[in-house]
C-alpha cells in the first residue's frame, strides 16, 4: 500500500501508474495539472477521423508533442472502463455519451486517457483538498462533465479564465487570448486563502482622491448605517467642538470605537453639513480580491527571462497564486504533468512538500536544474524516482524508450540534450568546455545502444 507523503518526489513514468502504485489516498491537499493537448490545431482536425485527418494527426509523437490519438489501445481502454467496471458507474457513463457524441478521434482519446487520471487525483486528495485543471476553450467543457462526474457538480467551485495575451489576430474569429482553470474541492470543507491584486490607478485617483499633510491618500468611509441601528442612535461630541447628531438609521460604530477613531486622527470633519465620516487610507488597503477573471498574468514573452524554451511553460505568478489560495504552509502539492516543473518551483517558494511526474526524462532532468539554479541549498533534500541508478534500471529505461535513455545517457556527462532525435545526423547531444578564459570547445555526443553496437561515423562542425 502506498505510504503517506513525507519528502519532496521527483517521478520519472506514467502518472497513472506512479499514482496507483506510490501516492496513497487522502495524502494530498492540492493538485494543479496542466494535461497535454495541442490546442494549437484547429478544432475540425482534433474531431477528425484519423483516416481523415491527413498526415498532421498522424505525425510521430516526439518530446514536447501534447496530443493523444485514438488507436486500437484506447478502444480497449474504452471497452475496460465502460464495460468491465474499472472506472465508477458515473464516469463510464459520460465517457460512454462523449463517444456517442464525438465518435473515435483524439479528443475522445484523450477524454479516455484523462478520465483514469482524474480518478486517481480525486482518490488522492485529501477531504479538504482541492484541484486545479488548466485547459483550453477546445476541451474545457468536455473536462467539466467529466469532473461533475467524478467530484460531484456541487464540487465545483469555480471556471477561472487566464487572460494569457492582450490581443492575438485570428482572420476568420475572435482571437483566442484566454485558458480556462476549472477548480473543484473534494468536499464542503476546504483550504482557501482569499489573495488580492493592486487597485487599478483609475480606481485609485477617483476613489482615493484626498489626502493628509504628510500625502497619505485617503477615501470618505460613511458612518451611517444602511439599517435602523435603535442601539446606535447617539449624538457624538467630536474633538473639534462639534456635536454630530446620529444619521436616521443610527451609527454604524459603537460610541467607544468612534471616538477611538477620533483620537488616531481618522475622523474627517465637513466644513459644511453634519456627514461625520471615516477616513479609508490606501496604504492600509490589500487590494482588489482576486475575481474569476486573471488579466494580471500575462503568458512568458520570448524575451522573459523567465523562459525556459518548455512550449507549454506556465509563469510562475500563475502558480503562485494557486498555491497561495489553496494551500498552506507545509501541505502537499501534486502536478502529475509537471513538465517544466513551474508547479515545483513555486511551492518550493512557499515552503509546500512537493510531488512532480512526468513521463518524458527531459522534463525530469530540466526540473532537477532548474531547482539547484533556483535553490542552491536543495540538493539532497529531495528524491527522484524513476531514473535509472544501475545499469538493470538503464537497460530498462532502453527497453521503454530508446529516445529517453539517449537523454539520459547524454545528461549523464552533463552534454544537453537535442529536443528532437529524429533527423540528427547521430548527434545526441553537445557539451561545451573551455579552452582559455574566452574560448569555448565543445563535445559532440552520439549515442548508441542494442545487442551490437559498432563504431559509427557522425556529422561534425
Amino acid at each position: 500500500m502506498p505510504a503517506s507523503v513525507t519528502k519532496n518526489t521527483l517521478y520519472y513514468g506514467d502518472n497513472l501508474e506512479i499514482m496507483q502504485k506510490y501516492i496513497a489516498d487522502d495524502s494530498v491537499d492540492l493538485v494543479y495539472l496542466d494535461p497535454p493537448f495541442n490546442s494549437a490545431r484547429s478544432y475540425n482536425v482534433i474531431f477528425a477521423q484519423h483516416n481523415d485527418a491527413g498526415t498532421e494527426a498522424a505525425a510521430q509523437i516526439q518530446a514536447f508533442d501534447d496530443t493523444w490519438h485514438w488507436t486500437p489501445v484506447t478502444d480497449g481502454q474504452y471497452e475496460r472502463y465502460t464495460r468491465m467496471g474499472e472506472l465508477p458507474e458515473q464516469v463510464a457513463e459520460a465517457l460512454t455519451a462523449f463517444r456517442t457524441l464525438l465518435g473515435e478521434n483524439d479528443g475522445m482519446a484523450y477524454l479516455v486517457n484523462m478520465a483514469p487520471r482524474l480518478v486517481e487525483l480525486h482518490q488522492a486528495l485529501k477531504a479538504t483538498g482541492s484541484l486545479y485543471l488548466h485547459c483550453d476553450p477546445t476541451m474545457s467543457h468536455y473536462l467539466k462533465i467529466l469532473l461533475d462526474a467524478i467530484f460531484g457538480a456541487e464540487r465545483f467551485r469555480s471556471e477561472i479564465v487566464w487572460r494569457r495575451y492582450g490581443s492575438h489576430n485570428d482572420a476568420k474569429g475572435y482571437g483566442a487570448v484566454h485558458d480556462v482553470l476549472l477548480y473543484y474541492t473534494k468536499t464542503s470543507k476546504f483550504a482557501f486563502n482569499k489573495q488580492h491584486m493592486p487597485y487599478d490607478e483609475a480606481y485609485i485617483k477617483e476613489r482615493f482622491h484626498l489626502t493628509d499633510p504628510d500625502g497619505r491618500r485617503w477615501a470618505e468611509q460613511n458612518l451611517a448605517s444602511p439599517n435602523p441601528r435603535p442601539n446606535l442612535t447617539y449624538s457624538y461630541t467630536a474633538s473639534n467642538g462639534v456635536t454630530y447628531d446620529p444619521p436616521p438609521n443610527g451609527w454604524k460604530v459603537t460610541p467607544e470605537v468612534m471616538r477611538e477613531l477620533d483620537q488616531q486622527g481618522r475622523l474627517h470633519f465637513p466644513v459644511k453639513g453634519t456627514r461625520l465620516r471615516a477616513k479609508n487610507y490606501l496604504d492600509e488597503r490589500q487590494g482588489v480580491p482576486v475575481p474569476d477573471l486573471w488579466a494580471d498574468i500575462p503568458a512568458i514573452g520570448g524575451t522573459n527571462p523567465e523562459r525556459l524554451g518548455y512550449p507549454t511553460q506556465k509563469p510562475v505568478a500563475l502558480l503562485e497564486r494557486i498555491i497561495k489560495s489553496s494551500s498552506n504552509e507545509g501541505d502537499v502539492v501534486l502536478d502529475p504533468f509537471c513538465g517544466c516543473g513551474t508547479t515545483i518551483d513555486a511551492a518550493q517558494k512557499f515552503n509546500r512538500t512537493w510531488l512532480g511526474i512526468d513521463i518524458t526524462f527531459i522534463a525530469v532532468d530540466l526540473i532537477e536544474k532548474r531547482l539547484l539554479d533556483r535553490y542552491p541549498g536543495i540538493k539532497g533534500t529531495y528524491e527522484t524516482f524513476g531514473i535509472p541508478r544501475d545499469l538493470g534500471a538503464a537497460k530498462a529505461l532502453f527497453k521503454r524508450s530508446p529516445f529517453d535513455f539517449e537523454r539520459w545517457a547524454v545528461s549523464r556527462i552533463n552534454a544537453r540534450p537535442n529536443e528532437k532525435q529524429v533527423g540528427d545526423k547521430g548527434i545526441d547531444g553537445v557539451a561545451r568546455f573551455y579552452l582559455d578564459r574566452k574560448t569555448t570547445g565543445k563535445v559532440l555526443v552520439s549515442v548508441k545502444g542494442g545487442a551490437h553496437i559498432a563504431r559509427a561515423s557522425c556529422a561534425t562542425s
